[in-house]
């Protein structure tokens, strides 16, 4: 039982980063009804660009944290303006084939701007244990990423259930066409959730530096694709659905590890992803929207 507790704290961290970044594509999703297959790579920059506050501008991990999730998520209001407006009317085909290429220009940006080689992300808290009760030990790490990710997803829950603006995304993912005629700037609110969405995936990029402190421009791909799998687990379009997937994922990956060999984790998680697409299409908490013809 012991083991098993160390374990779901190990979970939790993994989960909590994988939350994190499927927020954006589920909030990207629910508005636009796009896969931005970009968003792993913005986590990617992301990373980079706490580095970069980290190694040269000296920040503490707070100051390293706002400054990494405004830089990205002015990145991401950049991208949607540039790459995905002019294509808001374009068949759908269109739009993905943009994020894909997005999401190479990053890649290939990175690879040029700063190398091939893996840079390591310096420790921003000191690192310390902490005694927990059955034996159990928790680390100054942990305790960072679970308690930030938990704060950061709490605030966006909030954020789009308790204000106007909040109001407004759900309005728009329930019917973008209404929304214009009660005043609501459509434009004003796609930018924001692309702001939100990078932002937090920066948070997520930062956080991932501290918990596997090597990072590299091809990062964002497959830590991406499972994020991804986080979100259509729980629920694509769905806020909450998504953090759900993401400890879902994290868990996953974790007990399979602790039981096979660490290389049959990937392969669990897309059989995951398989068998609930075949028993339940719309994932845990997704539903069904009926459409009039």
């Amino acid at each position: 039982m012991e083991f098993w507790l160390q374990q779901t704290l190990n979970a939790l961290q993994l989960g909590s980063i994988y939350a994190l970044i499927a927020l954006g594509y589920t909030m990207v999703y629910g508005i636009l009804r796009l896969i931005n297959f970009a968003h792993g790579d913005i986590f990617m920059v992301g990373a980079f660009i706490g580095l970069a506050g980290a190694v040269w501008l000296k920040l503490p991990i707070v100051p390293t944290l706002l400054f990494t999730m405004a830089c990205t998520a002015l990145l991401g209001v950049t991208i949607e303006r540039l790459a995905y407006k002019p294509l808001r009317n374009a068949p759908r085909v269109s739009a993905v084939i943009t994020a894909l290429g997005v999401g190479i220009f990053l890649e290939h940006f990175v690879l040029g701007t700063v190398g091939a080689q893996s840079r390591a992300f310096p420790a921003l808290i000191a690192a310390q244990r902490f005694d927990l009760p059955g034996g159990l030990t928790i680390s100054s790490v942990q305790l960072l990423i679970i308690g930030v990710s938990v704060l950061l997803m709490l605030a966006l829950d909030w954020f789009i259930r308790g204000t106007l603006t909040g109001m407004a995304m759900r309005a728009i993912s329930w019917d973008r066409s209404v929304v214009p005629l009660m005043g609501i700037s459509v434009d004003r609110i796609i930018s924001l959730t692309f702001a939100i969405g990078s932002g937090l995936a920066a948070a997520g990029g930062v956080l991932f530096g501290q918990a596997y402190p090597i990072i590299d421009p091809y990062m964002g791909i497959l830590v991406g694709w499972k994020a991804f799998i986080a979100a259509v687990v729980g629920g694509i379009g769905n806020v909450r659905g998504a953090m759900l997937g993401g400890y879902i994922l994290g868990m996953t990956e974790i007990y399979v590890a602790a039981v096979l060999p660490s290389t049959y984790r990937d392969f669990v998680a897309f059989t995951l992803l398989l068998l609930l697409l075949v028993f339940r299409p719309t994932g845990i908490l997704g539903r069904v929207q009926a459409q009039k013809v």
